[in-house]
């Protein structure tokens, strides 16, 4: 049973969730399954005739100090972080790699005289980025599920570098993409106009922003 005064237990959660990055739920989680070990040492404690302090006291000192906690916890939340980049870099490039072209099919300039090669380069590159978006997106999946059945060192850094990966991919996508984007409505100025072509820009912001925040979540939880 869970007491007001418990103030030292809570002052230990504290120390822990100020120092843990990762996603809120799973940090939560762990949080509130290590708030129901301490109340459950502390009550012990006070049904045995300890004082409510020194059960407090007893109880933090045996569930550890943030120092003997963080490591194993900060890991697990790095591969809860590397996760769901994965899972979102998957569902949004195996959509462009799938349905990519969908933004000029059918258009009015599409009949027209063909771009410059320098474009038709460009337009090609975006396409190789995000089937390799797509495949290290795999990767991070299994590298993630490997974790979860083994804690051998080697997968520590597998994570580090598909993450990184991911990140550069990202990265250069994003770059790629407003470069053509930009570069259509330059050759052609009903690209502005067209209605697939304002769905994707909006749909691509969308899935940027999303995966920007999901490749920042991971930076945090794996740097510490």
């Amino acid at each position: 049973m869970r007491h007001a005064d418990d103030f030292l237990v809570e002052e230990h959660l504290r120390a822990l969730a100020s120092r843990l990055q990762g996603p809120a739920r799973l940090k939560s989680d762990l949080l509130t399954e290590a708030r129901h070990d301490l109340q459950d040492s502390v009550d012990a404690y006070r049904e045995s005739g300890v004082p409510p302090t020194e059960a407090q006291l007893r109880a933090v000192a045996e569930f550890g100090s943030p120092a003997q906690l963080l490591p194993s916890w900060q890991a697990e939340l790095a591969v809860a972080a590397l996760r769901g980049l994965s899972l979102r870099m998957l569902a949004v490039a195996g959509i462009l790699v799938a349905a990519g072209d969908l933004t000029w099919r059918g258009s009015s300039w599409s009949a027209g005289p063909p771009p410059p090669a320098l474009y038709r380069l460009l337009s090609a590159s975006v396409d190789w980025i995000w089937l390799g978006a797509l495949l290290l997106a795999v990767t991070g999946l299994l590298v993630v599920r490997a974790s979860a059945r083994s804690a051998r060192p080697g997968l520590a850094a597998a994570q580090r570098a598909v993450g990184a990966a991911l990140i550069g991919t990202l990265a250069l996508g994003i770059v790629a993409g407003g470069a053509l984007f930009a570069w259509s409505i330059d050759l052609w100025d009903a690209a502005l106009t067209w209605p697939p072509m304002i769905v994707g820009m909006v749909v691509m912001g969308a899935a940027h922003f999303s995966l920007t925040r999901a490749a920042r979540g991971w930076l945090r939880a794996a740097a510490r």
